[in-house]
């Protein structure tokens, strides 16, 4: 019978244990998509961000799940430090399980700009994809109770162009934008789980 070479064998549990560590490593709070962190908790949190279209925090249907055709809410900012190259914006739900998920992650967001509209992106700006592996927002969703979601504006002091390609994997994108994070700001929104009308302002009918 021939016998396998013992130092092969040892290889290959090394390797193996190596890709358990990684693995072990992005599902736990050291990874990068890590549950509790937003995508650069060390940049100082000293910009504005305001979602105009929410009543009392809550997000209409309309650009939920919910809606007919959904399409993102509008987005202001204010704050950008000086020595910003460039914007990029976050959407993700920070308590999903193992890592958050990504529903909208634009980049090359022009310096002077302070605004999203309604369904639209400024000029140049690209879209990476989303946990769905789409490059597109992804209407939020709650099943069964409301959730608050998370949306985050990063100032960058860089203009990625060509080294960051529209529709680009999000992890390379998350990645590649967290080195550059010099500023960012946050606000939250709840949205209920269906389109029923709320009972009280800010609230959300049961399901």
């Amino acid at each position: 019978m021939r016998r396998g070479r013992p130092g092969g064998r040892i290889r290959s549990r090394t390797a193996a244990l190596a890709l358990l560590a990684i693995a072990s490593l992005l599902l736990s709070g050291c990874g990068l998509l890590s549950r509790p962190q937003p995508l650069s908790a060390d940049a100082p949190l000293s910009m504005t961000v305001t979602i105009p279209v929410l009543t009392d925090g809550v997000l209409p249907a309309r650009f939920t799940c919910y809606g007919h055709a959904p399409e993102s809410p509008s987005i202001y900012w204010s704050g950008a430090p000086q020595g910003t190259k460039s914007l990029a914006l976050v959407v993700d739900d920070s308590a999903a399980p193992i890592e958050p998920r990504v529903y909208w992650l634009v980049y090359d967001i022009g310096p002077d700009t302070t605004d999203l509209q309604v369904g639209t992106l400024p000029p140049h700006a690209m879209v990476a994809q989303n946990s769905a592996h789409k490059a597109a927002y992804e209407p939020l969703c709650p099943r069964g109770t409301s959730h608050k979601y998370r949306f985050t504006v990063y100032a960058l002091n860089t203009f990625f162009k060509h080294a960051l390609p529209a529709g680009a994997p999000l992890l390379q994108a998350w990645t590649t934008i967290a080195a550059h994070v010099i500023a960012r700001g946050t606000t939250m929104a709840k949205v209920c789980p269906s389109a029923a009308p709320q009972r009280t302002p800010g609230t959300c009918m049961s399901s």
